[in-house]
C-alpha cells in the first residue's frame, strides 16, 4: 500500500512539471551562511521558460541575478527546490553527471568569450563535442560559423579575430551541440554598441531560425529588448515580467524598480 502511494505521489509530481519546457525552476532557493547570518541570494524562484524562447534577465546589483543563471545551468546548487533543464531534473546530481549534462545538452556565452588561444576557430567550436567524447561533426562547425558571418575564419586563431568575431565563435561553439539551453552572461559586456547589436542579432536568429532556446542575464535595456520577455530581479524575487518591449520601455521598468531602494537609501 505504501509502495502505491509513493507511485501515485511520483506520478503527481512528474505531472506537475511543464513538459514542453526547456527551463523549470521550483521552488527555488540559494542562501550562503547559517542562521541570521545567511545572505539569502534567491528566496523561492518559480519560473517555466517553453523551448524556442529567448528570455532576458535583469534587476540591479545584489538581486540574484549570476545566481539565478549559475543555479539554473548546474553551475550551483540551490539551498531548496527543484530544478529542471529540457525534462531532467538536476537537482540531486553529483559533480561528475553535472559536468556530462553541462557539456552535452547546455551551451554557454560568457562576456569574456573564454576561447582557447592554442586552438583554431573550428576546433573552439568543436570543443563541447570533443569533451563530450561525441563525434566530431565539422559539417555541423562549418554550418554554424557560415550562419555567425565566419565561415572563411576557421583556421585562425582567437588572437587574429576581434573582440565582435570571438565573440561569434564562442555563439558557434554554445550552439554546435544542439543543447537544451544556452545560457548568456552579459554577452556583449566587452563590445562596442555596434558589435553588441550584430551579437544580439545572431542570438536571435538561433532562436527564430534554429529554435534554441535562449536564457540571458543583462543590465543593458538595449541587449533585454531581443528577447521574447524580460524577467526582473530584486531582492532574490521575480518582482517583475515583460514581454517583448522597446529598449526605454525596459529601462524604464528597470528604474522603477530601483527606485524603492535608492529611496530608502536615502532615507
Amino acid at each position: 500500500m505504501g509502495l502505491r502511494r509513493s507511485r501515485r505521489q511520483h506520478e503527481t509530481e512528474q505531472a506537475a512539471y511543464d513538459t514542453t519546457a526547456a527551463v523549470e525552476l521550483r521552488g527555488v532557493r540559494r542562501a550562503y551562511g547559517r542562521g541570521a547570518a545567511a545572505a539569502h541570494a534567491l528566496r523561492g524562484i518559480d519560473l517555466s521558460l517553453p523551448r524556442g524562447s529567448f528570455t532576458a534577465v535583469m534587476g540591479p546589483s545584489g538581486s540574484g541575478k549570476s545566481t539565478f543563471l549559475q543555479c539554473a545551468a548546474g553551475l550551483d546548487l540551490p539551498t531548496a527546490g527543484s530544478v529542471r533543464l529540457g525534462g531532467t531534473e538536476i537537482t540531486g546530481m553529483n559533480e561528475n553527471e553535472l559536468t556530462e549534462l553541462r557539456r552535452s545538452r547546455l551551451g554557454f556565452v560568457f562576456q569574456a568569450f573564454n576561447l582557447l588561444p592554442s586552438l583554431t576557430v573550428e576546433q573552439n567550436v568543436l570543443l563541447p563535442m570533443r569533451l563530450a567524447g561525441g563525434r566530431q561533426d565539422r559539417a555541423r562547425a562549418a554550418d554554424l560559423l557560415a550562419r555567425v558571418g565566419l565561415e572563411s575564419k576557421g583556421r585562425r586563431r582567437p588572437a587574429e579575430l576581434s573582440g565582435g568575431q570571438q565573440q561569434r565563435v564562442a555563439i558557434a561553439r554554445a550552439l554546435v551541440t544542439r543543447p537544451d539551453v544556452v545560457f548568456a552572461d552579459e554577452p556583449t559586456g566587452a563590445l562596442d554598441t555596434t558589435t553588441a547589436a550584430e551579437v544580439l542579432g545572431l542570438l536571435r536568429a538561433a532562436v527564430d531560425s534554429l529554435g534554441a532556446t535562449i536564457v540571458m542575464v543583462t543590465h543593458d535595456p538595449a541587449a533585454a529588448a531581443h528577447a521574447d520577455q524580460v524577467l526582473f530581479l530584486a531582492d532574490g524575487l521575480i518582482a517583475d515580467r515583460l514581454p517583448r518591449s522597446s529598449a526605454s520601455t525596459i529601462a524604464a521598468r528597470m528604474t522603477a524598480l530601483t527606485a524603492p531602494a535608492c529611496a530608502g537609501a536615502a532615507a
